[in-house]
């Protein structure tokens, strides 16, 4: 059976169409609006692809099923985290070296690299489970020393 392909291998393949279609939206449409139909594009994507993780969750989604699939985006050391604080409601950690940020920069896609990635953290919490909430106050991409992921699951919360 053949490996999955990881995921920084996956957005970089993604990266290098997205980069055209950015430019011809760009030249099209002016930049905020390119920008407004990527954005839309990848938190669509991102959703789709949450609900994807979400149907192979045994026994359903949880915030425990969620840190098992975090493995899946720090593959091929493309996160170094450092853990922040953990229990059945909470699981905050910081991003000190994100290869994503790297690669789009190196791509010359600095400008988007939030759009193509950093973006799609929330949005795959809206795919996965609405119970799991995602606060970030900084990021790498634009230029902090770290991102400072915060999830909460609301267990007791109606859907």
């Amino acid at each position: 059976m053949s490996q999955p392909l990881p995921i920084i291998e996956r957005r970089r393949i993604e990266a290098e169409l997205l980069k055209e279609v950015y430019e011809t939206l760009t030249e099209r449409y002016g930049k905020d609006n390119a920008k407004q139909l990527i954005a839309e594009s990848v938190r669509r994507s991102s959703i789709k692809q949450a609900a994807q993780f979400a149907a192979q969750a045994e026994g359903g989604t949880s915030l425990q099923s969620f840190i098992d699939i975090q493995s899946n985006w720090t593959a091929e050391n493309a996160l170094e985290i450092d853990p922040v604080y953990r229990d059945e409601s909470r699981f905050d950690f910081n991003v000190t070296r994100c290869r994503y940020a790297e690669m789009y920069k190196a791509m010359g896609m600095g400008e988007i690299g939030g759009l193509l990635s950093c973006n799609r953290d929330g949005s795959f919490c809206e795919g996965y489970d609405p119970k799991l909430k995602m606060m970030r106050t900084q990021t790498i991409m634009e230029g902090a020393s770290h991102c400072d992921f915060r999830y909460r699951y609301e267990a007791d919360q109606a859907v």
